[in-house]
């Protein structure tokens, strides 16, 4: 199977009927990578069609509400609401922090977050890389970014095809050079030029790390209004970006090829 990557919340902490929190499913013929686990995405990879029972890694960015959000959930429904007992382990992988944040969770939900009944492994990460055992595994490559003190972007590797995915960042010169090359590059792009906050991207920071980068092709996620529309990537175009760049949607599907 080509690597397919499903949009399951393109959207931010603000509410909306039409775009969930962050959460995107990377999909290879035997695995199932989240990156992110905002709200609501348990209930919008059912929404799309997505095999929610099948997901074999979580990989977080950071520990914001609207990335971190669905995940006792989707450990709740992986223990009581499968098609059939599950047996294979849920790798869960995340910047410093992970650990205390399960702990707190176990306090908070029960033990299930640590024994849902089937084998958790919990993966702390800061820069560098991640492989699992499983030699078809996706493999995971960690940029620290400017966002919280413990943000990261992830590079994912799998069946010769190659993923970047921001997560949450300001501008940083070393993000073009770590995404260089990939296929589909996963982008947000939070604020409108001039932004507000030195912790986000805007048209014109994604605009310069693209053209480093020069991934195949552009995806723009994480859109707070006035962003929200197909005029995000139009301004990453007039910010003097003239790859192809699009604006995705929630249930938007990208073949990486």
């Amino acid at each position: 199977m080509t690597p397919v990557l499903t949009v399951i919340g393109s959207g931010t902490l603000v509410p909306s009927g039409e775009r969930s929190s962050a959460c995107h499913l990377l999909e290879t013929r035997d695995h199932g990578l989240l990156l992110d686990a905002g709200p609501g995405a348990v209930h919008g990879m059912a929404r799309h069609g997505k095999p929610w029972w099948k997901v074999t890694h979580v990989v977080f960015t950071h520990y914001h509400a609207d990335h971190f959000g669905d995940f006792p959930h989707l450990l709740f429904a992986l223990r009581w609401a499968p098609p059939s007992p599950r047996s294979r382990p849920l790798h869960v992988i995340g910047p410093p922090g992970l650990t205390d944040r399960v702990a707190a969770l176990r306090r908070a939900f029960g033990d299930f977050i640590v024994d849902p009944g089937f084998e958790v492994a919990f993966h702390e990460v800061g820069g560098g890389s991640w492989e699992g055992a499983d030699a078809d595994a996706p493999r995971l490559r960690f940029l620290p970014v400017p966002h919280t003190e413990s943000s990261v972007a992830v590079r994912v590797t799998t069946r010769g095809r190659s993923l970047g995915y921001t997560g949450d960042t300001g501008p940083d010169p070393a993000l073009g050079p770590f995404f260089r090359g990939v296929d589909l590059l996963v982008s947000e792009c939070a604020q409108a030029d001039p932004p507000l906050s030195p912790s986000h991207l805007s048209p014109a920071s994604v605009a310069a790390m693209a053209r480093s980068a020069r991934p195949g092709t552009l995806v723009l996620t994480h859109l707070y209004p006035p962003l929200d529309g197909a005029s995000a990537a139009r301004l990453v175009r007039d910010a003097g970006y003239d790859g192809v760049v699009v604006c995705a949607h929630d249930g938007q599907h990208f073949v990486l090829e």
